[in-house]
């Protein structure tokens, strides 16, 4: 049987991930709980994803959500069992240009440079692209440099 994944989501309570998907032979749409068992407030989201996409019963409906969606749902399943709110969970998934990355912690790093890179790569243009330009200059506004205390010279 073949299954199309249409919308994915998460529940609190029980901890589960809920899936709408389309049953591709009778054209039915369904709703899935899948539970997510084992999982505490210490898990490591990324092994659990994993589990899940390779579990005999779960993994055909899981086929067509990817691993990074999967892994943002039990993140955010995995704050709100840290206490976190939901805001402060989807928070955590935007770019801040003005965020400083020395004071994220190990995992969180990994996460921010995996998102730049996806955007990266979705932003990125390639020779057979018709917005291609070979050699582009781009001209950027000089911003006034603010001066620090180790600029100024001493005698």
């Amino acid at each position: 049987m073949s299954f199309e994944a249409k919308r994915c989501g998460v529940q609190f309570c029980p901890p589960s991930i809920v899936l709408i998907y389309q049953n591709m032979e009778s054209k039915k749409v369904r709703k899935r709980i899948i539970p997510v068992r084992n999982f505490s407030k210490y898990s490591d989201y990324g092994m659990a994803a994993e589990r899940l996409k390779n579990h005999p019963r779960h993994g055909d409906y899981l086929e067509g959500v990817s691993q990074s969606q999967l892994e943002k749902l039990l993140l955010i399943l995995r704050d709100h069992m840290q206490g976190f709110t939901l805001e402060h969970s989807l928070a955590s998934f935007r770019l801040d240009p003005d965020e400083d990355l020395n004071k994220l912690g190990d995992e969180e790093l990994a996460r921010k440079k995996g998102q730049m890179d996806e955007l990266f790569e979705k932003n990125r243009r390639r020779k057979g692209d018709a917005e291609f330009v070979y050699d582009l200059e781009v001209d950027f506004n000089k911003s006034i440099q603010e001066r620090c205390s180790w600029d100024d010279e001493t005698e």
